[in-house]
């Protein structure tokens, strides 16, 4: 008689390595398709130009396809990084700062320098955590809402162009809701080919190849205050901890220390030449943790790697697709950028309105950051969290 762990060992090993595998490609290709239109509105937003977007996607992308590689292979578990999506769209909703994009880089660079701290110093770990939960989520449930009414609003202008694309959406997202955005990529794709083709465009060859180009940080007041505090907030409580207690729900315990010391060391690397943010990932996550990566948990890091590798393909590609998304007909990306976030934002509104006595300081949070305030300099996102920690302390009931 065969024990019951036995014959689950012997199904294990008929596997092989093809679910990691398989679920490896997955990971890379839906975690870089469904949302690179995101971070290239959101480096446009503060001041790069085609080059220096192009730059930025290539330096995330190899940032965290190298750190997902070494992170995965040094612990074993199935840690996959990303591009700060939230961040991206802090981004294109905050728009230009003072200094113009090397003050942008330069708040990014400490954005890296912050999120490195965070692992070294627990102290700052534990001051993160005292920032609610309902206010950090109602702060980016405001900067994704004007980002997700763009598709709506592109469809009135254009609606033979990005209707398409809205329609592919919702078909795949009612059959296989997780290559949604992906398949609305490709339609806009096409689209965009369409376009070319009908008004006789064509690209260079030369802008087709990835390329770095550096950016010389520069440091502004406004720039710290009004992009990189918002971008390092959004970052950790939207991407790191629910990336932790996404691996904790399918049994592993995420090195939070070296986590933070490789996402911190790569943006830090990576800001120079444009990339805003990398962190642990949190959606995606699951595709490299859960059941698609095999039933045996201790080769599931093998998806973690794989997809690694994957993405380390996929930014040869990233000069290409920033050259053509840029021949694209007006309002056409923000339209995938926009279906992108339309989960993101369910979860920020159904986060922040979760806890009944912080309802009414995540509204103002929420209603500040979604109407582009702007005072002094400082943008949106840091008003709204001033002002829903203020409302909290002043409707705080006192003893």
């Amino acid at each position: 008689m065969h024990s019951p762990s036995a014959a689950v060992q012997s199904r294990t090993d008929k596997e092989g390595l093809g679910p990691p595998i398989g679920a490896g490609i997955v990971t890379a290709l839906v975690g870089f398709t469904s949302s690179f239109a995101v971070v290239l509105a959101g480096l446009k937003a503060v001041g790069a130009n085609q080059l220096q977007a192009s730059s930025g996607l290539l330096a995330l992308t190899l940032t965290f396809g190298a750190g997902t590689l070494w992170l995965s292979w040094r612990s074993r578990m199935p840690i996959t990084l990303a591009w700060s999506t939230p961040g991206a769209a802090l981004l294109a909703s905050a728009g230009m700062v003072d200094g113009g994009w090397p003050a942008a880089v330069g708040a990014f660079l400490v954005v890296g320098v912050l999120i490195l701290l965070t692992g070294l110093l627990p102290v700052l770990g534990r001051l993160m955590n005292r920032i609610p939960t309902a206010l950090a989520q109602a702060m980016l449930a405001g900067v994704l809402l004007p980002l997700c009414l763009a598709p709506f609003k592109s469809l009135g202008s254009a609606p033979l162009l990005v209707a398409p694309v809205i329609l592919c959406w919702l078909l795949v997202m009612k059959f296989a809701s997780r290559w949604a955005v992906p398949a609305s990529l490709v339609v806009a794709l096409a689209v965009i080919g369409i376009h070319l083709g009908t008004n006789g465009v064509q690209l260079s060859m030369g802008s087709l190849l990835p390329r770095f180009e550096w950016t010389t940080p520069a440091f502004s007041a406004e720039a710290m205050v009004g992009l990189a505090l918002p971008l390092f907030i959004v970052t950790m409580a939207s991407q790191n901890i629910p990336g932790v207690a996404v691996l904790k729900s399918f049994g592993f315990a995420a090195p939070w220390r070296s986590s933070m010391t490789v996402t911190g060391i790569g943006t830090v690397v990576g800001a120079p030449f444009g990339g805003h943010a990398i962190n642990l990932a949190a959606l995606s996550a699951a595709l490299a943790a859960g059941e698609e990566a095999g039933r045996d948990h201790s080769r599931r890091w093998i998806a973690a790697f794989v997809s690694g590798l994957a993405y380390l393909v996929l930014a040869a590609f990233s000069a290409a697709l920033v050259t053509v998304v840029a021949a694209a007909p007006p309002g056409l990306l923000e339209a995938v950028a926009g279906l992108a976030l339309l989960g993101t934002l369910a979860a920020s509104i159904s986060s922040a309105l979760e806890a009944a006595e912080d309802r009414i300081p995540a509204c103002i949070t929420f209603l500040l950051a979604a109407s582009g305030l702007s005072f002094a300099g400082v943008g949106a996102a840091f008003w709204a969290l001033a002002g829903g920690l203020a409302v909290r302390w002043l409707l705080k009931p006192r003893s």
